[in-house]
């Protein structure tokens, strides 16, 4: 098992998410729970395509940190 960080960004109209590590890997949703459903789908496929493609499968490398500021 492998675990891959994602960004998930509220847009105008719905969510949008992607994951730094699979470029190309996205998903929409009417809600940020819906699109966290669909892009772990999404990277489902994605590493599937990626071995029926014989591609390198990398281990995931992005950190995910938060800063704290004063505004």
């Amino acid at each position: 098992m492998k675990r891959y960080a994602i960004v998930i960004e509220k847009v105008p109209s719905n969510y949008s998410a992607y994951v730094p590590d699979l470029p190309g890997c996205i998903a929409t949703g009417a809600t940020a729970e819906e699109t966290e459903s669909l892009l772990r789908e999404a990277v489902e496929l994605h590493l599937e395509g990626m071995r029926e493609d014989g591609l390198p499968i990398q281990r995931p490398a992005t950190l995910v940190k938060y800063v704290e500021v004063l505004v």
